[in-house]
């Protein structure tokens, strides 16, 4: 369990309490869709980047590679 749940003592809440809270969370957020739907300029960027990795599937690398050369860069 998380930390986040344990102190703020989601874990004591039964389960029918806490899919309420989640239903309660996911409303909210529903209630401020508009500070975290994307911006034209958000979504032109990730479709350019969607047409490179369709252009060039090969040219990604596994995130165990990314990670590694991240942390053999910190490290």
């Amino acid at each position: 369990m998380s930390s986040l749940m344990d102190s703020h003592g989601i874990n004591r809440l039964s389960p029918t309490e806490r899919m309420q809270l989640v239903e309660e969370i996911l409303d909210s957020l529903a209630s401020e869709q508009e500070s975290w739907l994307l911006t034209e300029a958000k979504r032109r960027e990730l479709d350019r980047r969607l047409a490179v990795l369709d252009a060039n599937p090969a040219g990604v690398s596994p995130w165990e590679q990314v990670e590694a050369r991240v942390m053999k860069f910190l490290y």
